[in-house]
């Protein structure tokens, strides 16, 4: 379905209105712990490198996944790195997939298409966009750097009741789901969020301008909380490549950027007494989780490195602008840090049927653009890009299609997807109290 299907203001308004009131029905199940109703027996397989590779439904682009559980990654060579312009990684977890549910296996096969259709890969830009392939999984250190064990081997042994039932019900909330594929996925995930920071970081020993990083990938994470997982979101890929950057590469200051439209809870959580690592979260007042109000803003050592903004439904474009400008900026030019992570969540996109903000192609790009911009001001450049919600197809696609144009530096394409019609006016005073606050 393409964006100008829903050009007809009173369309899209029925058409969103339908489906957020169908969405509460996923918030109707009740949570079951990991660490008892769901152990068995585990049964974990490691071939030293699988590629995974499928068509989608309705998808006519391949997507492919290729990882290594060798002792190292197999990672550009420093010519590929100093020629490359942005560097991606696509974990796209096929396997882990419930259909109808938002957060299903469509979702970034859909962005493979928009980067071939808009041609924004190595195939049509050479050695200014690479793949990065034949990563190493994330470990179980690595995971349990933000997770508890207990949860990491509960979820791997729960793989035996998935494999028995197709799928199930690790958390109720969201609901997030789990099938037999979900626990290896889950490392691939969050092992190649590893590999784009480790690329990124050698890349920025070499040259003042390394290329920009996003990973591809699902499940999600930034509501998965130490404990357990949450909200779509199995392992904290953020959160982990944050200790990652500061374990492996003496990278002490870490600034964390959510602009998804849901408060990232779980990223909150693992770093709220932690004063060097500096998570900031943008998102939909009241929305799922009710949790990030502008009062919470770390404990002990970690007091004031943490910021959270939530925004009055219908803030758009312009309130996102003024955001950055003068809460954003300043946070991180104060902070000073030695990389910044960014949870890219595109599901505050007017079209998007989860939430009420109403953001656009354009205002990605923007965010985009200016983040790449903060990153080469304040740390040499170093920032990763992480997949997190967004859950139209279309309006996911082409704004990352569209961020990937503004890491290139090149025009946006957001008016040829955005309507402009189907937008009312944003609450401004109320968006301004909050950032005065």
């Amino acid at each position: 379905m393409e964006l100008q299907t829903f050009r007809h203001p009173s369309f899209a308004g029925n058409v969103m209105f339908l489906v957020r009131n169908n969405v509460v029905k996923w918030k109707s199940h009740r949570r079951f712990s990991l660490n008892t109703a769901l152990l068995g027996r585990g049964c974990f397989c490691k071939p030293s490198i699988a590629r995974k590779k499928a068509y989608s439904k309705g998808i006519k682009t391949s997507v492919s996944c290729s990882y290594s559980t060798e002792e190292s990654n197999s990672l550009p060579s420093l010519k590929q790195l100093s020629d490359a312009r942005v560097i991606y990684a696509v974990a796209p977890a096929l396997g882990h997939n419930k259909e109808a549910h938002p957060e299903c296996s469509a979702r970034v096969p859909s962005i493979v298409t928009a980067l071939e259709k808009m041609e924004l890969t190595s195939k049509f830009r050479g050695s200014d966009i690479l793949e990065l392939q034949n990563f190493k999984l994330a470990s179980v250190d690595d995971i349990a750097s933000v997770h508890a064990t207990a949860y990491v081997s509960g979820l791997e042994k729960a793989m035996d009741r998935a494999s028995e039932q197709g799928l199930i019900v690790i958390e109720g909330s969201g609901p997030t789901y789990a099938t037999p594929t979900t626990f290896r996925e889950s490392l691939v995930a969050a092992g190649a969020g590893l590999a784009l920071v480790d690329s990124v970081v050698a890349a920025s020993k070499n040259r003042l301008d390394p290329p920009m990083g996003f990973a591809l990938i699902r499940p999600p994470g930034h509501h998965a909380i130490p404990k357990g997982p949450m909200g779509f979101c199995v392992f904290g890929n953020v959160a982990i490549a944050a200790r990652h950057a500061q374990r492996v590469h003496g990278l002490k200051k870490v600034f964390i950027i959510d602009f998804d439209v849901h408060h990232g809870n779980g990223t909150n959580d693992a770093f709220l007494d932690d004063p060097d690592i500096f998570f900031l979260s943008t998102h939909q007042d009241g929305s799922y989780p009710g949790t990030g109000r502008i009062d919470e803003i770390g404990h002990g050592a970690g007091e004031g490195a943490t910021l959270n903004l939530p925004l009055p439904g219908g803030s758009g474009d312009i309130a996102m602008r003024t955001v950055f400008d003068e809460v954003i900026v300043p946070c991180a030019q104060r902070f000073k840090p030695d990389i910044i992570l960014v949870s890219a969540g595109y599901d505050g996109h007017v079209l998007d049927p989860l939430a009420s903000l109403q953001f656009t192609t354009g205002t990605y790009y923007m965010l985009a653009s200016s983040i790449k911009q903060l990153a080469k001001d304040l740390c040499g450049g170093r920032c990763v890009f992480f997949l997190e919600g967004g859950y139209n197809l279309d309006s996911l696609s082409y704004s990352v299609a569209d961020s990937f144009r503004a890491f290139l530096g090149e025009p946006s394409l957001a008016p040829e997807f955005d309507n402009p019609a189907i937008l009312y006016e944003e609450p401004s005073t109320r968006v301004k109290k909050a950032i005065q606050r």
